[in-house]
């Protein structure tokens, strides 16, 4: 979960963003996992869930920090954090995320996938339509 103040927007990155709601400090907690309000799957459930979810399961999940049969999906913002190759959030330990410097407020938190991710950095397509007019009245 975030233990910053923090809000989704439109991201230059991608689709939607975590933006800083306040100043973060370097060295700070950014995200803690926490498995009251974080919620694991056994990723063989992948198999017996609906395609959409587990499209939805499959871009919005990490691995678990301790148990390697599961992943996490965040109960917050935090699953919308972006990819950057220079971030600044470490997320190599998904159980503790610091902020790697002074982060200002109105600044998109990002983090680098391949941190916490097995085998190389995949980019889905957005889910997300910042902006567009879906349907007509």
């Amino acid at each position: 979960m975030m233990m910053v103040r923090c809000y989704l927007a439109p991201s230059a990155i991608e689709g939607l963003g975590v933006f800083a709601g306040s100043d973060i400090r370097k060295g700070a907690v950014v995200r803690l996992f926490d498995d009251r309000f974080d919620t694991a799957y056994d990723k063989e459930e992948l198999t017996r869930v609906p395609r959409h979810f587990r499209e939805f399961l499959e871009r919005y999940t990490y691995d678990h920090p301790r148990d390697p049969d599961y992943i996490v999906l965040d109960c917050d913002e935090g699953r919308f954090m972006n990819h950057a190759a220079l971030p600044n959030v470490d997320v190599s330990n998904p159980s503790r995320c610091v902020a790697t410097r002074d982060i200002k407020a109105g600044e998109e938190l990002t983090c680098d996938y391949a941190a916490f991710g097995h085998g190389t950095v995949e980019l889905h397509p957005s889910r997300h339509r910042i902006g567009q007019i879906i349907g007509t009245a």
